[in-house]
């Protein structure tokens, strides 16, 4: 621990966590209560954790950020900049952690679907049975401090044999332009047997003269035979701290995609946690993160091979610009039982200056003999033929470097399924590209 800043920066989120108490009635205040208790205890990570050991959280603590009162003042057209997914979404929109209904669209679900807003949600049996149940509080402070502050987020519920065949976007937006802020946004969604779905998550800022700070904690269950697909898009500006964790548990014959979209953001970190819970689960594993600047981008993964006959493979792709920096950190868990598993991990960065710095880490622990496992890291500059090349056929040198880059990128952004949310991801890629020129 650094003393230096612990004690005060923890007290100040727990005379947060006093008021926000008092204003809201929680969701489960066992939960919560218990929640707040680990925070105090874990205190918040330092460089002296092996798992913070490249990513300084003590920015982000530095600040005093302002609770919302759940307030709306967003419009129409301060969202339509972040509608990624097309017309024909389902939409939940989140206005600094709470649901805005009337900027959503949510209607003409199938029959027994529920996707609504946890906060209307509390009481329903699934809520009860599953929040809070996945996510590592007990090990990871972050996680605890958003437990604590549950109180809205998206619910989303399918019941066995249910396929939703439009798109979900989940638009969480961090209006930041009146005071400093932080959310947050907690994601339950629950698919049981024989479902099928996609969902965007994203998150955007709006102001960029305050800071803004983001806590988030999703946790999805995918049942047997189920087939999900989540995609995570971060594009929040230069004055955004974001903290996020994804928990996945599968079940048999389940096939769980996800791909994590970093393009903005001071610090982030993006915690992922696969459990391969049963036999025949295959999970796929993208990541695309793109810094410049002073930014900060760490991703740690964490795969757990639980049962036999199981398939996961992780492909992280980063470009790096400026004085940024990146830091993978990919585990890969197969445990005795885990016979005839497959695991494949690779990590591919590009430096764009002499002063971008990147750390990666995959690793491998195997207790099974019976497996097929490979793991590997390439951080270095543009491919010297290709640029070449390109070079020879009359295309200008920034051009050049600019299509290698974005084709690079591209080969993450193609494992998307969702066409419009890939049509307008790629703009937003080039511009930030262009902006680490």
């Amino acid at each position: 621990m650094n003393p230096a800043y612990q004690h005060t920066d923890k007290e100040k989120f727990l005379n947060s966590y006093g008021a926000f108490a008092s204003r809201h009635e929680l969701m489960d205040s066992p939960l919560n209560t218990l929640a707040i208790r680990k925070f105090e205890e874990l205190g918040f990570p330092t460089t002296k954790h092996e798992e913070w050991k490249y990513t300084n959280v003590s920015p982000i603590l530095k600040n005093r950020f302002a609770l919302s009162t759940g307030k709306s003042r967003l419009k129409r057209e301060d969202i339509l900049p972040f509608l990624l997914t097309g017309k024909d979404s389902i939409l939940l929109v989140f206005e600094n952690g709470f649901l805005n209904r009337e900027l959503s669209l949510i209607e003409n679900l199938p029959q027994g679907v529920i996707i609504d807003s946890l906060a209307s949600s509390r009481n329903h049996d699934v809520v009860k049975q599953h929040l809070g149940k996945y996510a590592p509080m007990k090990q990871e402070s972050f996680v605890a401090l958003n437990t604590a502050f549950i109180f809205d987020g998206a619910f989303i519920y399918l019941p066995v044999n249910a396929v939703v065949e439009r798109p979900i976007h989940l638009l969480y937006v961090n209006d930041s332009r009146e005071e400093a802020t932080v959310v947050y946004p907690r994601n339950l969604i629950v698919a049981k047997k024989n479902n099928s779905l996609k969902i965007a998550c994203t998150y955007h800022t709006i102001g960029n003269i305050n800071s803004a700070f983001t806590n988030s904690v999703s946790e999805i269950v995918t049942g047997a035979n189920a087939n999900v697909e989540f995609v995570k898009v971060q594009t929040e500006n230069d004055n955004t701290y974001h903290i996020s964790h994804t928990e996945v548990m599968q079940e048999r014959d389940s096939v769980f995609n996800i791909s994590t979209i970093t393009l903005g953001g001071n610090i982030v970190r993006n915690n992922l946690h696969i459990v391969l819970n049963d036999v025949n689960c295959t999970s796929h594993l993208y990541g695309l993160y793109i810094t410049d600047g002073n930014e900060l981008v760490d991703n740690h993964t964490l795969v757990d091979h639980a049962k036999p006959n199981c398939e996961s493979n992780e492909l992280y792709k980063g470009v790096l610009g400026g004085k940024s920096s990146g830091v993978f950190n990919g585990k890969v868990f197969v445990r005795p039982d885990a016979q005839k598993t497959n695991a494949y991990q690779s990590n591919k960065n590009i430096l764009l200056s002499d002063e971008a710095t990147m750390n990666t880490k995959p690793q491998l622990e195997i207790f099974a003999d019976d497996v097929k496992c490979s793991h590997g890291a390439t951080t270095g500059q543009l491919d010297s033929e290709a640029l070449f090349y390109l070079r020879s056929r009359g295309i200008g040198e920034k051009e050049a470097k600019a299509f290698l880059n974005i084709a690079f990128a591209a080969d993450v952004i193609k494992n998307i399924s969702l066409e419009p949310l890939r049509d307008r991801l790629m703009p937003l890629i080039e511009r930030k590209l262009k902006q680490g020129d």
